[in-house]
């Protein structure tokens, strides 16, 4: 109810005053404790000593966990006065609300960063889950999970509005042909009529079966690169007991633009300015899982604009733009539901502990079966056989080729699953067994001693010990 020029200028004066307040204070290494501070200053219409006049009401401001959010954007390489420029110095940009969640979505003008509204549950989520995050995040900075830059409350009138900053998947330089809305469910898994209606509507699993039926093919490396990471990620969403996320994808497809532009009329395409691309450090859908850069090689950005090359059933040139989103909603989603389970089944325990690992099981194999395909004929990859012969492929990163005797030998080959994925030894961590336990922990550990255990960098195999040893 809060105008949205109100909500937009108090984001603006707060942050503006929390970070700069911030690069006063010396960097120093994070501790358990910055996890749970909550800073708040109070900025009345007339001014103060410390905060500069303003033409809204009275408001105070909070920030979460200051110094933590600082080394996050650290690891991405956001600079403070970048994050202060991107956030504070040309007006936020409302955006038609793109989700079904009824939070409010602003994006930076240089569409660097995405500002969201979220529940007080959320909100309290985000907290508790900073420290797993924080320990993932430091082992592996390439994700398709949310960057979360930065968690504040506008306090007004009595109100309490929370928003975090994020990474914005969707550049909007980049004109999307396509959107999806992926969960790997197919329970009235399609888009609204009213939805189908906007200019941009964001289509949901049914429809990508139904639209899309040959999938969406990438070269062999960059998709074992793309497993690769959504088996990590849910992995980690799985620990931390989340579900109920998506895979947002964005589709622009390159054959289309050109068709497009011919129909215009081609006088305009030379004196057209570039796109800027993004800045942020492992921002772009291509950094994010790891291709090219992790070998050393530089990721030329530019002719893609961060998308992942893939071709669809037609042949035509693709760029994807991809991320998991909606990684704080589950944790409203579980609570509704425990008491349901609870009845249903005496040992409420068994329950929750299945509920994510099936989730995280449906949706990895939707993604890597479904949705993404490896085309061998994009690059010669070693087997045309099916793509379980991924696993022969070169390793993106430090972890060598699998030998022969780790391939899965498997009747359907097709298939691609989490477990198995998890339970093939890289050769790192053989003669290692020390590296990590032989039975996967439990995910009440996993959740909170063992998380640095569980994800291991170099991969989340847990190794098969050999009667020798």
């Amino acid at each position: 109810q809060t105008t949205s020029s109100t909500l937009k200028g108090a984001i603006q004066l707060g942050i503006g005053y929390t970070v700069g307040n911030l690069s006063s204070k010396p960097e120093r290494d994070v501790l358990m404790q910055d996890f749970y501070v909550v800073e708040s200053i109070f900025f009345p219409s007339e001014g103060s000593n410390l905060t500069p006049a303003h033409h809204y009401a009275d408001f105070r401001f909070k920030t979460y966990a200051p110094v933590a959010f600082r080394y996050f954007r650290e690891l991405f390489g956001i600079r403070p006065d970048d994050y202060l420029y991107s956030l504070c110095n040309e007006p936020l940009i409302e955006l038609s609300n793109p989700g079904a969640s009824g939070s409010l979505f602003y994006v930076t003008s240089d569409d660097e960063f995405i500002i969201k509204t979220v529940m007080h549950k959320e909100a309290e989520f985000l907290q508790k889950l900073l420290p797993g995050y924080y320990m993932n995040l430091n082992q592996n900075p390439r994700t398709l999970l949310p960057k979360f830059y930065g968690l504040y409350c506008v306090q007004s009138g009595g109100k309490n509005i929370r928003v975090v900053v994020m990474n914005n998947i969707l550049p909007r330089v980049v004109k999307m042909h396509l959107k999806f809305d992926l969960k790997g469910s197919t329970y009235k898994r399609r888009a609204s009529k009213k939805e189908k209606e906007k200019s941009s509507p964001t289509y949901k699993d049914l429809d990508f079966i139904q639209d899309m039926p040959e999938g969406l093919m990438l070269d062999a490396d960059t998709f074992s690169a793309l497993v690769k990471t959504l088996q990590r990620d849910c992995l980690v969403l799985e620990s931390f007991k989340i579900m109920d996320y998506s895979l947002l994808l964005g589709v622009h497809n390159i054959d289309q633009q050109e068709r497009e532009r011919q129909s215009e009329g081609a006088h305009s395409t030379s004196d057209e300015k570039r796109p800027v691309g993004q800045k942020a450090l492992y921002s772009t859908a291509m950094e994010s899982i790891q291709g090219g850069a992790a070998r050393g090689e530089s990721i030329d950005t530019d002719d893609t604009m961060g998308g992942i090359p893939a071709v669809n059933g037609k042949g035509e040139r693709l760029l994807l733009h991809v991320g998991i989103i909606d990684i704080l909603q589950s944790y409203r989603f579980i609570k509704k539901l425990e008491h349901t389970w609870k009845a249903l089944v005496h040992d409420g325990d068994t329950v929750s502990v299945h509920r994510p690992s099936f989730y995280a099981e449906r949706f990895f194999k939707f993604m890597t079966n479904t949705v993404f395909r490896k085309n061998s004929s994009l690059k010669s990859s070693p087997s045309k056989k099916g793509r379980s012969a991924l696993l022969a492929v070169k390793t993106v990163g430090p972890t060598a080729a699998f030998s022969a005797s780790q391939l899965p030998s498997e009747k359907d080959e097709t298939q691609y699953d989490l477990r198995a994925a998890r339970s093939y030894p890289t050769l790192d961590d053989e003669g290692r067994p020390d590296l990590l336990p032989c039975t996967p922990p439990s995910f009440e550990e996993a959740t909170t001693a063992s998380i640095a255990t569980t994800l291991s960098s170099t991969s989340l195999s847990v190794p098969e010990r050999s009667p020798s040893e």
